[in-house]
């Protein structure tokens, strides 16, 4: 079993695309949100080290093969701040990451980022990344590649995110080779529920909203086979039967929450629905006492399950 330790770790989706490998054990994690950590908990047997990463010590992490993390992206993010290296808040963290694996030198080093990592600041933030990379021990072994969802993971979402995988032998690096597309055919019907009653919370109804909301709602969506947004002043289709891609303010104000058209009426994705557009599993939990706002941002914030695993896979294919 290879040993992971995962950073950053949210709710455990990159987590769990090499735990379902059944080649590895998480034997560290570290998540500063407490809200994240409680569902993360409720899922993988892994106690969370829930302490700001800025506190951990390199010498208090067990030893370990491969570090996975999806460092903070609000710095780089086109829904974000955009303020890359230079966000008093986030922008630092990656160099946190370089800590740990300057000294420790794992076997491979795993990140996810959003797409808009590769372009941010002409380029100059990502040719960062992979210098201190280079630097650490990862010279001319590290691949990267940006993957949509849709074509990478037979989920029906529009995400682009770049996968960066570092190599410390060069064995490994040869063997190793990004996933290629495969065909999507899981549907938005075979994620969501469209034909079963769901807790009324959900629905829009007459009377619920001020103004014309509902009105303009009802005008809009004339399609049940696509998944729709509202924009706080209007409506927006998914023209490719995709759902747009999640993000992580999509539960506040109900701006971004992606909608669709049921047996039962217009309403907007449950939580869980939208950790099941991201490919988490059936037996995946939530917790009962968070509130949607809090779930809604952490299914925008995770990741895409069955890309990870397929990239996972491969990684677990070079090891051999």
């Amino acid at each position: 079993m290879y040993k992971v330790c995962s950073l950053f770790a949210g709710v455990g989706g990159i987590d769990l695309g090499f735990l379902e490998t059944k080649q590895c054990d998480v034997v560290y994690a570290n998540e500063f949100d407490p809200y994240a950590v409680k569902t993360y908990e409720l899922n993988f047997d892994t106690k969370v080290d829930n302490r700001d990463i800025h506190q951990v010590k390199v010498d208090e992490i067990p030893d370990f093969d491969i570090m996975i993390g999806g460092f903070p992206c609000t710095s780089f993010s086109v829904a974000g701040y955009r303020k890359g290296f230079d966000d008093d808040r986030t922008g630092d963290l990656f160099f946190e990451m370089e800590r740990i694996f300057k000294e420790r030198k794992p076997r491979v080093v795993f990140l996810e980022n959003v797409k808009n990592l590769v372009g941010h600041n002409q380029g100059q933030t990502f040719k960062v990344i992979i210098d201190r990379l280079e630097k650490a021990g990862y010279k001319d072994k590290i691949k990267c590649q940006v993957l949509n969802a849709c074509e990478y993971g037979n989920i029906p979402q529009n995400r682009e995110r770049i996968y960066i995988v570092a190599f410390r032998d060069k064995e490994d690096f040869e063997r190793f080779e990004m996933p290629m597309p495969i065909p999507l055919d899981n549907t938005i019907k075979k994620v969501f529920n469209f034909t079963s009653m769901v807790d009324e919370k959900y629905y829009y109804r007459n009377g619920k909203y001020k103004g014309n909301m509902v009105e303009m709602l009802e005008e809009a969506m004339d399609d049940d086979n696509t998944v729709y947004q509202w924009r706080r002043k209007y409506v927006r289709k998914n023209q490719s039967n995709l759902v747009p891609t999640l993000t992580a303010n999509m539960g506040e104000g109900g701006h971004n929450v992606p909608l669709i058209k049921t047996s039962y009426g217009i309403r907007k994705l449950t939580p869980m629905e939208c950790f099941y557009a991201q490919g988490y599993p059936k037996d995946y939990k939530l917790p009962t006492d968070l509130a949607d706002s809090k779930l809604y941002k952490q299914a925008g914030n995770s990741v895409v399950v069955p890309v990870i695993n397929r990239i996972a896979e491969n990684i677990m294919k070079a090891l051999r």
